[in-house]
């Protein structure tokens, strides 16, 4: 059931409008004040939901953490790891070895949602990725995101990977409260590498008024997931929307809902963290494979843009995109910065432990602590 957290001030005939306007689509969502935290809008933010490549935003988190705590800094080198360069695309590209300096790993994995190099960024920062993981967790955990478990640095689809809208807003508040420094970076309208032009998935960028950011995501599991944020009147909201079936029905409703928040100057008392827990599906994550990338969905999905290439939305709050995307320019290299710590400490523990285990003079017995791992641990050869 969709909730609306409406003033006594607003508008009568506004609200009947709002609240006749039929069901809503699918899947969870929640409308938020990122300053003040207050909640506007909510339907089933506690319902469990795999999170995609909204996963992103908690590695981009734990990164300006470890910025904070002095492991690394933006000109930091970011390597590509030959279990990074393995991952799935969405991605770079790059060969493993290939060096980047975390500002430029930042607006890939960010801007295109390369999954590469958000798995690079969790090995260098986190040591490996069950490291980074856990320290992932450890700060939902303190962010009070007890509806969330991260098994990786990208959202590539695991049972284990999950969370919740109100989670997701815990995160997103986080992120703008805490560093309103890296704001730019959820912003950016595309990059340009090499003779490579890549545009924003999120479609309210350049099209919503006010619009700043923040992420999309999409699995078959998730379905199409996005968190928009805009900023008018210098008053921020940030709508998270998860498990729509097509990229432009994300990108509507979030147009409509960040719309409909800035059409009125709520100043109930209800916020993000006081948000509770309520409504099913709790304990298991909502499945939309079928729905998202069934054979029936497929035959029924309208295309994204129309003969000429304009974008086929919704939403009488977004607007087209006249112009070309403003893009930013990466590239590999340029890394000045200390090597992050954890990186460091585990690549040196590789380089020690491939140094060869000395052999002992002839006329000398074997050592039983190296006899035993000559052998094995259990003894046999």
């Amino acid at each position: 059931m969709r909730h609306w957290a409406f003033p006594k001030t607003f508008p009568a005939a506004l609200t009947a409008l709002l609240l006749l306007a039929g069901p809503a689509l699918a899947g969870p969502s929640i409308l938020f004040d990122v300053k003040t935290g207050q909640v506007l809008e909510h339907e089933d933010a506690f319902k469990r939901w795999y999170p995609a490549s909204l996963t992103k935003l908690m590695t981009a988190y734990v990164t300006f953490r470890a910025i904070d705590a002095g492991e690394l800094t933006l000109q930091s080198p970011i390597k590509v790891t030959k279990t990074a360069a393995a991952e799935p695309p969405s991605k770079m590209g790059y060969k493993p070895g290939s060096v980047m300096t975390l500002d430029n790993a930042l607006k890939m994995m960010l801007i295109k949602s390369a999954n590469d190099i958000a798995a690079a960024v969790g090995e260098n920062v986190g040591g490996t990725i069950p490291a980074f993981a856990a320290r992932m967790n450890a700060e939902a955990r303190r962010l009070g995101m007890s509806g969330s478990h991260f098994t990786n640095a990208n959202g590539l689809h695991d049972p284990d990977n999950y969370t919740t809208a109100r989670d997701l807003a815990l995160l997103v508040r986080a992120i703008r409260v805490e560093y309103p420094q890296y704001a730019p970076y959820f912003a950016i309208e595309g990059l340009r590498a090499g003779k490579a032009r890549m545009k924003s998935y999120n479609l309210l960028v350049g099209r919503f008024d006010g619009a700043d950011g923040m992420k999309t995501g999409f699995v078959c599991a998730s379905g199409y997931n996005l968190i928009g944020s805009a900023t008018r009147n210098g008053r921020t909201l940030a709508a998270v929307v998860l498990g729509q079936i097509t990229p432009q029905g994300r990108a509507d409703k979030a147009a409509d809902l960040l719309a409909q928040g800035f059409a009125t100057s709520a100043s109930g008392s209800l916020t993000v963290a006081g948000l509770i827990p309520y409504g099913e599906g709790q304990t298991v994550a909502t499945d939309m494979r079928e729905a998202a990338c069934g054979a029936k969905a497929a035959s029924e999905r309208t295309p994204i843009r129309d003969k000429n290439g304009k974008l086929l939305l919704k939403s009488p709050h977004l607007k087209d995109m006249t112009r070309e995307p403003q893009l930013v320019t990466v590239s590999l290299g340029g890394a000045t910065g200390p090597v992050p710590l954890a990186f460091a400490a585990i690549e040196a523990e590789r380089n020690y432990a491939d140094v060869p285990i000395p052999t002992w003079r002839p006329d000398m017995p074997i050592p039983g602590s190296a006899q035993q791992s000559a052998q094995g641990d259990d003894g046999r050869m």
